[in-house]
Protein backbone atom coordinates (compact mmCIF):
# COMPACT_ATOMS: atom_id res chain seq x y z
CA UNK A 1 0.00 0.00 0.00
CA UNK A 2 1.15 3.74 -0.88
CA UNK A 3 1.98 6.29 1.87
CA UNK A 4 1.23 9.69 1.06
CA UNK A 5 3.93 12.14 2.72
CA UNK A 6 3.35 14.98 4.23
CA UNK A 7 6.34 17.61 3.83
CA UNK A 8 7.68 19.85 6.09
CA UNK A 9 8.05 23.00 5.02
CA UNK A 10 10.39 26.01 6.21
CA UNK A 11 7.38 27.31 7.62
CA UNK A 12 6.47 24.03 9.35
CA UNK A 13 9.73 23.85 11.23
CA UNK A 14 9.28 27.00 12.81
CA UNK A 15 5.99 25.86 14.22
CA UNK A 16 8.11 23.04 15.34
CA UNK A 17 10.13 25.30 17.25
CA UNK A 18 7.23 27.15 18.64
CA UNK A 19 5.42 24.56 19.50
CA UNK A 20 9.09 23.35 21.65
CA UNK A 21 8.64 26.48 23.91
CA UNK A 22 4.71 26.33 24.02
CA UNK A 23 4.79 22.81 25.43
CA UNK A 24 7.33 23.86 28.40
CA UNK A 25 4.05 25.28 30.01
CA UNK A 26 1.68 23.36 28.92
CA UNK A 27 -1.04 21.31 31.17
CA UNK A 28 -1.07 17.55 30.88
CA UNK A 29 0.86 14.52 30.71
CA UNK A 30 4.00 14.20 31.83
CA UNK A 31 6.57 15.03 29.41
CA UNK A 32 9.72 12.47 29.85
CA UNK A 33 9.97 8.79 29.31
CA UNK A 34 11.59 8.55 33.05
CA UNK A 35 8.39 9.49 34.60
CA UNK A 36 6.15 6.93 32.95
CA UNK A 37 5.18 3.59 34.41
CA UNK A 38 5.30 1.74 31.00
CA UNK A 39 4.30 -1.36 32.72
CA UNK A 40 0.84 -0.31 34.27
CA UNK A 41 -1.98 -2.14 33.14
CA UNK A 42 -3.85 0.50 30.56
CA UNK A 43 -6.54 2.00 31.83
CA UNK A 44 -8.85 5.01 31.32
CA UNK A 45 -9.50 6.72 27.70
CA UNK A 46 -6.52 6.35 24.78
CA UNK A 47 -6.43 9.11 22.14
CA UNK A 48 -5.21 8.05 18.86
CA UNK A 49 -4.66 9.81 15.25
CA UNK A 50 -4.10 7.29 12.83
CA UNK A 51 -6.01 4.75 10.53
CA UNK A 52 -7.06 7.51 7.22
CA UNK A 53 -9.71 5.40 5.59
CA UNK A 54 -8.54 2.24 6.76
CA UNK A 55 -8.41 -1.01 4.54
CA UNK A 56 -9.31 -4.87 5.65
CA UNK A 57 -5.76 -5.14 7.01
CA UNK A 58 -6.25 -1.77 9.25
CA UNK A 59 -9.56 -2.55 10.57
CA UNK A 60 -7.87 -6.30 11.41
CA UNK A 61 -5.30 -5.15 13.27
CA UNK A 62 -7.51 -1.94 15.07
CA UNK A 63 -9.79 -4.74 16.51
CA UNK A 64 -7.01 -6.88 17.37
CA UNK A 65 -5.38 -4.16 19.44
CA UNK A 66 -8.98 -2.93 21.25
CA UNK A 67 -9.05 -6.32 21.75
CA UNK A 68 -5.85 -6.43 24.17
CA UNK A 69 -6.49 -3.12 25.92
CA UNK A 70 -9.86 -4.47 27.23
CA UNK A 71 -11.22 -2.00 29.08
CA UNK A 72 -9.77 0.80 27.44
CA UNK A 73 -11.69 3.57 25.92
CA UNK A 74 -10.70 4.49 22.39
CA UNK A 75 -10.86 7.76 20.80
CA UNK A 76 -9.43 8.04 17.19
CA UNK A 77 -9.44 10.77 14.80
CA UNK A 78 -8.71 8.75 11.60
CA UNK A 79 -7.69 11.37 9.08
CA UNK A 80 -4.32 11.92 7.82
CA UNK A 81 -1.65 13.22 9.73
CA UNK A 82 -0.96 16.84 9.26
CA UNK A 83 2.45 18.57 10.79
CA UNK A 84 0.50 22.06 10.84
CA UNK A 85 -2.35 20.64 12.88
CA UNK A 86 0.16 18.62 15.16
CA UNK A 87 2.22 21.46 16.05
CA UNK A 88 -0.54 23.23 16.87
CA UNK A 89 -1.66 20.61 19.04
CA UNK A 90 1.58 20.60 21.18
CA UNK A 91 1.38 23.78 21.23
CA UNK A 92 -2.29 24.04 23.07
CA UNK A 93 -0.81 20.90 25.64
CA UNK A 94 -4.39 18.93 23.64
CA UNK A 95 -2.30 16.32 22.50
CA UNK A 96 -3.11 12.61 21.03
CA UNK A 97 -1.61 9.83 23.73
CA UNK A 98 -0.41 8.47 19.88
CA UNK A 99 -0.01 9.43 16.51
CA UNK A 100 0.73 7.53 13.06
CA UNK A 101 3.20 9.55 11.09
CA UNK A 102 5.61 9.09 8.19
CA UNK A 103 8.86 7.28 9.35
CA UNK A 104 10.80 10.03 8.12
CA UNK A 105 8.87 12.70 9.98
CA UNK A 106 10.08 11.00 13.25
CA UNK A 107 13.55 12.38 14.20
CA UNK A 108 12.35 15.95 13.57
CA UNK A 109 10.14 15.82 16.24
CA UNK A 110 12.29 13.81 18.65
CA UNK A 111 15.26 16.19 18.03
CA UNK A 112 12.80 18.86 19.74
CA UNK A 113 12.23 16.16 22.57
CA UNK A 114 8.37 16.64 21.26
CA UNK A 115 7.90 12.80 21.27
CA UNK A 116 8.96 10.38 23.71
CA UNK A 117 11.62 7.91 23.24
CA UNK A 118 10.49 4.73 23.26
CA UNK A 119 13.42 2.19 24.74
CA UNK A 120 11.15 1.89 28.00
CA UNK A 121 8.08 1.25 26.34
CA UNK A 122 9.60 -1.46 24.48
CA UNK A 123 11.90 -3.25 27.47
CA UNK A 124 8.73 -3.09 29.57
CA UNK A 125 6.54 -5.34 26.89
CA UNK A 126 9.75 -7.57 26.54
CA UNK A 127 10.48 -6.02 22.81
CA UNK A 128 13.54 -6.57 21.21
CA UNK A 129 13.59 -4.22 18.38
CA UNK A 130 16.24 -6.05 16.71
CA UNK A 131 14.25 -9.38 17.12
CA UNK A 132 11.07 -7.48 16.10
CA UNK A 133 11.47 -5.55 13.57
CA UNK A 134 14.22 -5.18 10.41
CA UNK A 135 17.54 -3.85 11.04
CA UNK A 136 16.89 -0.80 8.44
CA UNK A 137 13.03 -0.41 9.57
CA UNK A 138 14.60 0.41 13.11
CA UNK A 139 17.51 2.59 11.76
CA UNK A 140 14.75 5.25 10.37
CA UNK A 141 13.36 6.03 14.25
CA UNK A 142 17.02 6.01 15.92
CA UNK A 143 18.51 8.83 17.13
CA UNK A 144 20.97 9.52 19.53
CA UNK A 145 21.15 5.72 20.04
CA UNK A 146 17.24 5.83 21.14
CA UNK A 147 14.15 4.26 19.35
CA UNK A 148 11.57 6.95 19.46
CA UNK A 149 8.67 5.30 17.23
CA UNK A 150 6.93 2.25 17.25
CA UNK A 151 7.65 0.81 13.17
CA UNK A 152 5.17 -1.01 10.91
CA UNK A 153 5.38 -1.63 7.17
CA UNK A 154 8.21 -2.20 5.06
CA UNK A 155 7.60 -2.32 1.47
CA UNK A 156 11.00 -2.98 -0.29
CA UNK A 157 11.40 -1.62 -3.96
CA UNK A 158 12.10 -3.91 -6.93
CA UNK A 159 12.30 -4.18 -10.89
CA UNK A 160 9.14 -5.25 -12.40
CA UNK A 161 9.35 -6.28 -15.62
CA UNK A 162 7.02 -6.47 -18.49
CA UNK A 163 7.87 -10.30 -20.26
CA UNK A 164 5.81 -9.18 -23.71
CA UNK A 165 8.36 -6.38 -24.56
CA UNK A 166 11.67 -7.90 -23.09
CA UNK A 167 10.93 -11.05 -25.03
CA UNK A 168 10.10 -9.27 -28.27
CA UNK A 169 13.04 -7.12 -28.33
CA UNK A 170 15.40 -10.06 -26.77
CA UNK A 171 16.43 -8.13 -23.97
CA UNK A 172 17.10 -11.11 -20.65
CA UNK A 173 16.78 -10.45 -17.17
CA UNK A 174 20.19 -9.97 -16.38
CA UNK A 175 20.42 -6.80 -18.68
CA UNK A 176 18.03 -4.89 -16.62
CA UNK A 177 21.06 -4.02 -14.12
CA UNK A 178 21.89 -0.49 -12.70
CA UNK A 179 25.24 -2.36 -11.22
CA UNK A 180 26.48 -2.34 -14.62
CA UNK A 181 25.31 1.10 -16.53
CA UNK A 182 26.72 0.22 -20.17
CA UNK A 183 24.55 -3.04 -20.14
CA UNK A 184 21.27 -1.29 -18.72
CA UNK A 185 21.54 1.56 -20.96
CA UNK A 186 22.20 -0.80 -23.94
CA UNK A 187 18.82 -2.57 -23.01
CA UNK A 188 17.19 0.21 -22.69
CA UNK A 189 18.08 1.45 -26.52
CA UNK A 190 16.42 -2.28 -27.72
CA UNK A 191 13.61 -1.63 -25.62
CA UNK A 192 12.56 2.18 -25.96
CA UNK A 193 10.49 3.24 -28.46
CA UNK A 194 9.18 7.14 -29.70
CA UNK A 195 6.17 8.67 -31.91
CA UNK A 196 8.64 11.58 -33.10
CA UNK A 197 9.98 12.79 -30.11
CA UNK A 198 7.77 11.85 -28.11
CA UNK A 199 8.10 8.91 -25.53
CA UNK A 200 6.19 5.26 -26.15
CA UNK A 201 7.42 3.08 -24.57
CA UNK A 202 10.03 3.38 -21.90
CA UNK A 203 12.84 0.68 -21.92
CA UNK A 204 12.88 1.00 -18.09
CA UNK A 205 11.57 3.77 -15.97
CA UNK A 206 13.87 4.40 -12.91
CA UNK A 207 11.40 6.00 -10.95
CA UNK A 208 13.64 9.31 -10.95
CA UNK A 209 12.18 11.34 -8.20
CA UNK A 210 10.11 8.81 -6.25
CA UNK A 211 12.74 5.93 -5.58
CA UNK A 212 15.52 8.83 -4.86
CA UNK A 213 16.70 6.89 -1.93
CA UNK A 214 16.91 3.84 -3.47
CA UNK A 215 19.30 5.21 -5.82
CA UNK A 216 21.46 7.08 -3.71
CA UNK A 217 21.72 4.10 -1.18
CA UNK A 218 22.50 1.37 -3.95
CA UNK A 219 25.29 3.60 -5.53
CA UNK A 220 27.02 4.15 -2.03
CA UNK A 221 25.26 7.34 -1.43
CA UNK A 222 23.68 9.09 1.75
CA UNK A 223 21.60 12.93 2.37
CA UNK A 224 22.92 12.40 6.25
CA UNK A 225 25.54 11.19 8.66
CA UNK A 226 25.38 9.05 11.65
CA UNK A 227 24.28 12.76 13.66
CA UNK A 228 22.16 13.52 11.20
CA UNK A 229 23.58 16.65 9.02
CA UNK A 230 23.15 16.88 5.88
CA UNK A 231 25.59 14.87 3.14
CA UNK A 232 23.89 15.91 0.08
CA UNK A 233 27.09 16.72 -2.08
CA UNK A 234 29.00 13.28 -1.43
CA UNK A 235 30.66 12.56 -4.59
CA UNK A 236 28.58 8.98 -4.70
CA UNK A 237 25.45 10.65 -4.75
CA UNK A 238 26.66 12.44 -7.97
CA UNK A 239 27.26 9.44 -9.05
CA UNK A 240 23.72 7.54 -8.72
CA UNK A 241 22.13 11.22 -10.06
CA UNK A 242 24.94 11.10 -13.37
CA UNK A 243 23.66 7.31 -13.85
CA UNK A 244 20.59 8.57 -13.93
CA UNK A 245 20.55 10.93 -16.18
CA UNK A 246 21.97 8.45 -18.58
CA UNK A 247 18.81 6.43 -17.90
CA UNK A 248 16.13 9.37 -19.18
CA UNK A 249 18.65 10.53 -22.08
CA UNK A 250 18.35 7.73 -23.38
CA UNK A 251 14.61 8.66 -23.34
CA UNK A 252 14.11 11.14 -24.64
CA UNK A 253 15.26 13.31 -21.79
CA UNK A 254 14.10 14.28 -17.98
CA UNK A 255 11.35 16.50 -19.22
CA UNK A 256 9.34 14.24 -21.87
CA UNK A 257 10.40 11.62 -19.80
CA UNK A 258 8.44 12.89 -16.96
CA UNK A 259 5.48 13.57 -18.66
CA UNK A 260 5.06 10.71 -19.94
CA UNK A 261 5.16 8.93 -16.86
CA UNK A 262 2.82 11.61 -15.51
CA UNK A 263 0.47 10.41 -17.59
CA UNK A 264 0.07 6.52 -17.14
CA UNK A 265 -2.68 5.13 -15.51
CA UNK A 266 -0.71 3.81 -12.40
CA UNK A 267 -3.93 2.41 -10.59
CA UNK A 268 -6.42 2.17 -14.11
CA UNK A 269 -7.09 -0.77 -15.95
CA UNK A 270 -4.72 1.20 -18.63
CA UNK A 271 -1.86 0.94 -16.04
CA UNK A 272 1.29 1.43 -18.04
CA UNK A 273 1.86 -2.33 -17.93
CA UNK A 274 -1.11 -3.43 -19.44
CA UNK A 275 -0.91 -0.48 -21.68
CA UNK A 276 2.79 -1.40 -22.64
CA UNK A 277 4.46 1.88 -21.95
CA UNK A 278 7.24 0.53 -20.01
CA UNK A 279 9.61 -2.81 -20.21
CA UNK A 280 10.88 -2.37 -16.71
CA UNK A 281 10.17 -0.45 -13.88
CA UNK A 282 11.21 0.47 -10.52
CA UNK A 283 8.23 -0.36 -8.00
CA UNK A 284 7.90 -0.82 -4.24
CA UNK A 285 5.88 -3.95 -3.20
CA UNK A 286 2.69 -2.86 -3.04
CA UNK A 287 2.66 -1.98 -6.57
CA UNK A 288 1.72 -6.06 -7.24
CA UNK A 289 -1.34 -5.88 -5.78
CA UNK A 290 -2.80 -2.75 -8.41
CA UNK A 291 -1.34 -5.50 -10.92
CA UNK A 292 -3.10 -8.42 -9.95
CA UNK A 293 -6.64 -7.83 -11.39
CA UNK A 294 -5.16 -7.74 -14.59
CA UNK A 295 -2.94 -10.76 -14.17
CA UNK A 296 -4.51 -12.37 -17.63
CA UNK A 297 -3.83 -9.36 -19.70
CA UNK A 298 -0.01 -8.84 -18.46
CA UNK A 299 3.09 -11.09 -18.77
CA UNK A 300 5.56 -10.38 -15.53
CA UNK A 301 8.69 -10.96 -13.70
CA UNK A 302 10.84 -9.54 -11.94
CA UNK A 303 14.27 -8.85 -10.90
CA UNK A 304 16.14 -7.15 -7.47
CA UNK A 305 17.59 -3.83 -7.76
CA UNK A 306 21.25 -4.30 -7.61
CA UNK A 307 23.75 -1.82 -6.02
CA UNK A 308 27.32 -0.87 -7.25
CA UNK A 309 28.87 -4.27 -6.21
CA UNK A 310 26.53 -6.27 -7.82
CA UNK A 311 24.38 -7.33 -4.75
CA UNK A 312 20.81 -7.38 -4.68
CA UNK A 313 19.89 -4.00 -2.51
CA UNK A 314 16.30 -2.23 -1.51
CA UNK A 315 15.30 1.24 0.37
CA UNK A 316 12.05 1.53 2.21
CA UNK A 317 10.17 3.63 4.16
CA UNK A 318 6.95 3.39 5.83
CA UNK A 319 4.95 4.85 8.60
CA UNK A 320 5.47 4.37 12.66
CA UNK A 321 3.17 5.11 15.57
CA UNK A 322 5.06 8.35 18.08
CA UNK A 323 4.00 9.41 21.78
CA UNK A 324 4.07 12.69 22.21
CA UNK A 325 5.54 14.34 25.12
CA UNK A 326 2.50 15.51 26.60
CA UNK A 327 0.76 12.37 26.14
CA UNK A 328 -1.66 12.18 29.13
CA UNK A 329 -2.20 8.28 28.65
CA UNK A 330 1.50 7.32 27.65
CA UNK A 331 0.90 3.71 29.22
CA UNK A 332 -1.69 3.01 27.28
CA UNK A 333 -0.13 4.67 23.81
CA UNK A 334 2.80 2.41 24.30
CA UNK A 335 0.13 -1.14 24.99
CA UNK A 336 -1.55 -0.05 21.94
CA UNK A 337 0.74 0.66 19.41
CA UNK A 338 2.72 -2.34 20.21
CA UNK A 339 -0.24 -4.94 19.97
CA UNK A 340 -0.91 -3.44 16.79
CA UNK A 341 2.42 -4.87 15.84
CA UNK A 342 2.83 -7.86 17.52
CA UNK A 343 2.45 -11.24 15.60
CA UNK A 344 -0.93 -11.62 16.62
CA UNK A 345 -1.81 -8.61 14.99
CA UNK A 346 -0.57 -9.36 11.32
CA UNK A 347 -2.07 -12.62 11.51
CA UNK A 348 -5.20 -11.33 11.47
CA UNK A 349 -4.18 -8.42 9.20
CA UNK A 350 -3.22 -11.68 7.04
CA UNK A 351 -6.55 -13.41 7.15
CA UNK A 352 -8.53 -10.38 6.77
CA UNK A 353 -6.59 -10.11 3.72
CA UNK A 354 -7.02 -13.10 2.48
CA UNK A 355 -10.40 -13.22 2.69
CA UNK A 356 -10.96 -10.06 0.47
CA UNK A 357 -8.77 -11.73 -2.38
CA UNK A 358 -10.60 -14.76 -2.34
CA UNK A 359 -13.63 -12.47 -2.54
CA UNK A 360 -12.19 -10.55 -5.96
CA UNK A 361 -10.86 -13.92 -7.20
CA UNK A 362 -7.02 -12.34 -6.85
CA UNK A 363 -3.41 -12.89 -6.17
CA UNK A 364 -2.58 -13.03 -2.18
CA UNK A 365 1.17 -10.82 -2.57
CA UNK A 366 1.45 -11.33 1.25
CA UNK A 367 2.11 -8.78 3.47
CA UNK A 368 5.21 -6.83 4.49
CA UNK A 369 5.37 -5.77 8.20
CA UNK A 370 8.20 -4.51 8.66
CA UNK A 371 8.87 -7.79 10.83
CA UNK A 372 10.62 -10.60 9.66
CA UNK A 373 8.80 -13.27 11.91
CA UNK A 374 5.55 -12.11 11.21
CA UNK A 375 6.01 -12.09 7.15
CA UNK A 376 7.81 -15.17 6.80
CA UNK A 377 4.51 -16.47 9.38
CA UNK A 378 2.03 -14.78 6.59
CA UNK A 379 4.17 -15.91 3.23
CA UNK A 380 3.95 -19.41 4.85
CA UNK A 381 0.26 -19.73 5.01
CA UNK A 382 -1.14 -17.17 2.70
CA UNK A 383 0.95 -16.62 -0.25
CA UNK A 384 0.23 -20.37 -2.41
CA UNK A 385 0.68 -20.84 -5.61
CA UNK A 386 -1.65 -18.53 -7.67
CA UNK A 387 -1.40 -20.17 -11.03
CA UNK A 388 0.02 -17.25 -12.88
CA UNK A 389 3.74 -18.05 -12.59
CA UNK A 390 4.71 -14.54 -13.78
CA UNK A 391 3.13 -13.01 -10.66
CA UNK A 392 4.19 -15.82 -8.39
CA UNK A 393 8.02 -15.11 -9.55
CA UNK A 394 7.41 -11.23 -8.71
CA UNK A 395 6.24 -11.84 -5.32
CA UNK A 396 8.92 -14.12 -5.10
CA UNK A 397 11.59 -11.70 -6.21
CA UNK A 398 10.49 -9.60 -3.06
CA UNK A 399 10.19 -12.20 -0.75
CA UNK A 400 13.88 -12.58 -1.41
CA UNK A 401 15.46 -9.28 -1.32
CA UNK A 402 13.30 -8.07 1.95
CA UNK A 403 16.60 -8.79 3.99
CA UNK A 404 19.01 -6.69 1.54
CA UNK A 405 17.56 -3.12 2.88
CA UNK A 406 18.90 -0.05 3.77
CA UNK A 407 17.63 2.81 5.76
CA UNK A 408 18.27 6.31 4.10
CA UNK A 409 18.99 7.39 7.45
CA UNK A 410 17.73 9.38 9.70
CA UNK A 411 18.07 13.14 10.54
CA UNK A 412 15.87 15.77 12.25
CA UNK A 413 15.76 17.67 8.97
CA UNK A 414 14.74 14.62 7.23
CA UNK A 415 12.03 15.97 5.26
CA UNK A 416 13.73 19.67 4.41
CA UNK A 417 17.09 17.13 3.10
CA UNK A 418 14.60 15.04 0.90
CA UNK A 419 12.77 17.97 -0.70
CA UNK A 420 15.76 20.09 -1.41
CA UNK A 421 17.72 16.31 -2.71
CA UNK A 422 14.50 16.44 -4.88
CA UNK A 423 15.30 19.90 -6.27
CA UNK A 424 18.60 18.79 -7.15
CA UNK A 425 18.02 15.69 -8.97
CA UNK A 426 15.22 17.85 -11.25
CA UNK A 427 17.76 20.56 -11.83
CA UNK A 428 20.59 18.09 -12.97
CA UNK A 429 18.16 15.72 -15.00
CA UNK A 430 16.40 19.19 -16.68
CA UNK A 431 20.02 20.34 -17.59
CA UNK A 432 19.52 23.35 -16.11
CA UNK A 433 22.25 23.19 -13.33
CA UNK A 434 25.72 20.67 -13.59
CA UNK A 435 25.32 18.00 -11.18
CA UNK A 436 28.41 19.23 -8.64
CA UNK A 437 26.43 22.55 -8.48
CA UNK A 438 23.01 21.39 -8.16
CA UNK A 439 23.96 19.15 -4.97
CA UNK A 440 26.09 21.79 -3.77
CA UNK A 441 23.17 24.65 -3.51
CA UNK A 442 21.03 21.30 -2.18
CA UNK A 443 23.22 21.02 0.71
CA UNK A 444 23.56 24.60 1.20
CA UNK A 445 19.89 25.04 1.72
CA UNK A 446 19.68 21.72 3.94
CA UNK A 447 22.26 22.56 6.40
CA UNK A 448 20.05 26.27 6.70
CA UNK A 449 16.93 24.04 7.55
CA UNK A 450 19.55 21.37 9.68
CA UNK A 451 20.55 24.07 11.98
CA UNK A 452 17.23 25.69 12.34
CA UNK A 453 16.24 22.75 13.52
CA UNK A 454 18.73 21.81 15.79
CA UNK A 455 20.71 24.98 16.67
CA UNK A 456 23.26 26.42 15.59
Amino acid sequence: MATRRSLITAAGVAAVLAATAACGSSGGGTGTADSVDFGAKPTGTLSAWGFNNADDVGKARIAYAAQKLDGVKIDMDQTNFDAQKFTTRLASGNVPDVVQMDRELVVTYAAQNLVLPLDKCLSADSVDAKQRWYPNVVADVTYKNQIWAVPQFYQPAAVILNRTLMDAAGVQDSDIDPSSPDKLVSAIGKLYKANGDVPATLGFNPQATGQINLWLTAMGGKVADADGKPTLDDPANAAAIELLKKIVDAQGGFAKYKSFTDSFDVFGEKNQFVSNQVAAEVDAQWYPNVLSPYKDKVKLGAVPFKGKDGQPVTQAGGSSFVIPARAKNPAAACKWALALTEDGAWSAAAEARAATVKEKNSINTGLFTGSPAADKAIREKYVTPSGNAGFDQVISTYYDIVSTGKSAGASPAGQQIKQEMLNAVTAALLGSKPIPKALQDAQAAAMGAYKNVVGG
